[in-house]
C-alpha cells in the first residue's frame, strides 16, 4: 500500500536527489521514497510496533514508566545538542541529531503513555503538581 502526497522541497535537496537519480538511471519520485524510508528506518522497531501501553501487563507497565534512551544515544544527543547551540554542526549531524531527537520524543511520549496507566490502574500514586 501507498500514499501519493506532495511536498515541496529546498532547492538544493532537489538538485541532489536529481542528481542521485541520473546516476542509478532511476525515477526521482523512487529516489526520494528510498530516501526517506531510509531515513526514517531507525524509528520503525522499538515504538511503532510496540504494544499500546494499555495492552500491557501492570509489571511491563510499570517497567515502561522507567524507560530512558541508550546511555551512547543519550550521550551522543547531548554531544550533538551541544554543538548545534555552538553552531558547529556538519548536515550530516543534523541529519543525526533529528533522528536522534526524534527517538527522545517517541520514547519520552511512551514514558508518560506508561505513567498515565499506571496511575489510573492504581500502581503509582499521581505525580504532585
Amino acid at each position: 500500500m501507498s500514499t501519493q502526497i506532495t511536498l515541496t522541497l529546498p532547492d538544493e535537496t532537489y538538485r541532489r536527489a536529481v542528481h542521485l537519480a541520473h546516476l542509478t538511471g532511476r525515477d526521482i519520485a523512487d529516489v526520494l521514497a528510498d530516501t526517506i524510508d531510509i531515513s526514517l528506518q531507525p524509528f520503525g522497531s522499538e515504538f511503532t510496533t510496540g504494544r499500546p501501553i494499555a495492552e500491557l501487563s501492570d509489571a511491563q507497565v510499570l517497567v515502561a514508566t522507567n524507560t530512558r534512551m541508550e546511555p551512547k544515544q543519550d550521550q551522543r544527543f547531548s554531544e550533538l545538542l551541544d554543538k548545534q547551540q555552538a553552531t558547529q554542526l556538519t548536515s550530516d549531524e543534523r541529519s543525526e541529531l533529528m533522528v536522534l531527537m526524534q527517538v527522545y520524543q517517541e520514547g519520552l511520549l511512551r514514558k508518560a503513555q506508561a505513567l498515565n496507566e499506571a496511575v489510573q490502574r492504581g500502581l503509582r500514586e499521581p505525580l504532585e503538581p
